[in-house]
């Protein structure tokens, strides 16, 4: 994940966030990197494809679930030009939707709690809140590590 490192710190200057739990949240979201979405499609946040377009996202929309028969049984994800990109939509999502967690975005332990316990994590599409709130906290410690 270092090479988004850059992308990371732009998201945080842009929309004052800390750069280092953007990049452990890309981390989470798009299992480091290797996500088809972040792969083919520099989503790194599995942003879907509702709302209005954004200075960052034109509109291009992608369903990694679509049968070979074009027949789409899942969600439309957003499609980035660059991963720059999906780093700073994703910057503007949290800035706006969740100012909670972007507040205290620069005590780790306080955005991990604010992001688990709020509607960005869905407990009926499986998700456990505490696990993700550890595993952002330890993902962002270890980050932190290696940055300084």
């Amino acid at each position: 994940m270092q090479q988004y490192l850059p992308a990371a710190v732009a998201a945080g200057e842009a929309y004052r966030l800390n750069p280092d739990v953007i990049l452990a949240q890309a981390a989470i979201e798009s299992g480091w990197g290797e996500s088809t979405l972040a792969k083919e499609h520099n989503n790194f946040f599995g942003i879907t494809a509702y709302g209005p377009h954004t200075a960052h996202w034109r509109g291009e929309k992608i369903d990694i679930r679509a049968t070979p028969d074009g027949n789409s049984p899942g969600l439309m994800f957003r499609k980035y030009a660059t991963h720059t990109d999906s780093f700073l939509d994703f910057g503007r999502l949290i800035r706006s939707a969740y100012p909670r967690a972007a507040n205290c975005s620069f005590d780790p332990a306080a955005y991990a709690y604010e992001m688990a316990n709020s509607r960005y994590i869905s407990e009926v599409n499986g998700d456990n809140r505490t696990a993700y709130e550890r595993m952002l906290r330890s993902i962002t410690r270890s980050i932190q590590k290696i940055r300084s």
